[in-house]
């Protein structure tokens, strides 16, 4: 079984890691510099910032247990309570990320924060990834993407949805002993937490 495994200055460094991740694990969306949530769901837009801090404390994690630990926390902060995977994923005794709703639905169709009104475009085509009428089958999919992962064969831009594809990191970085490894897959997270941020914020 494989592994489950704005300054300029800024701006430079995002683009030089969507670059390192290949054209194939990006779906180009524009960065605005001024992000301003407007009529954006409150609770979506925290939510999304815990699931950067959490990608923070998995990119500067010290060991392979706190990155466990952090990839865990994104992990359940995504898919919430009824969604797959939830729960003590790096086996500490507690619930790292713990949440009364996902961000996306859960397994049986539970709505998640993503699809709380107000919803724009950007959020159906990107935080999404289109329609949710069989959840199962879109769970699914992101759990197949997990299982075929490997080095050579890069499945998650095959995920519409960019937390999906934070999920798919995460849980590769659960599977994995290797720190250094962790924290390459947790550069991966941060850019479609940015992609999921930029649809909520500054849809066009």
């Amino acid at each position: 079984m494989k592994r489950r495994f704005v300054t300029s200055a800024a701006v430079f460094v995002l683009l030089a890691l969507m670059t390192a991740c290949g054209a194939a694990d990006s779906n180009p969306i524009a960065v605005s510099s001024s992000h301003s949530p407007g009529a954006a769901n409150t609770a979506l837009v925290e939510r999304i910032d815990d699931i950067e801090a959490a990608v923070k404390l998995w990119q500067d994690a010290s060991t392979i247990a706190d990155a466990h630990a952090a990839a865990e926390q994104a992990r359940n902060l995504v898919v919430g309570p009824n969604g797959p995977d939830y729960g003590d994923a790096d086996g500490n005794g507690g619930i790292d990320g713990n949440s009364q709703i996902g961000i996306l639905p859960g397994l049986s169709g539970e709505v998640g924060l993503a699809q709380s009104p107000p919803v724009n475009a950007c959020v159906t085509a990107d935080v999404l990834g289109g329609a949710w009428d069989d959840p199962q089958a879109r769970w699914g999919e992101a759990l197949t993407a997990v299982d075929d992962w490997s080095t050579s064969n890069n499945t998650f831009p095959s995920l519409a949805s960019h937390l999906q594809r934070v999920y798919g990191w995460a849980s590769l970085t659960l599977a994995t002993q290797d720190l250094a490894e962790a924290h390459e897959y947790s550069s991966h997270a941060q850019l479609h937490v940015d992609v999921t941020r930029t649809a909520v914020e500054d849809c066009p």
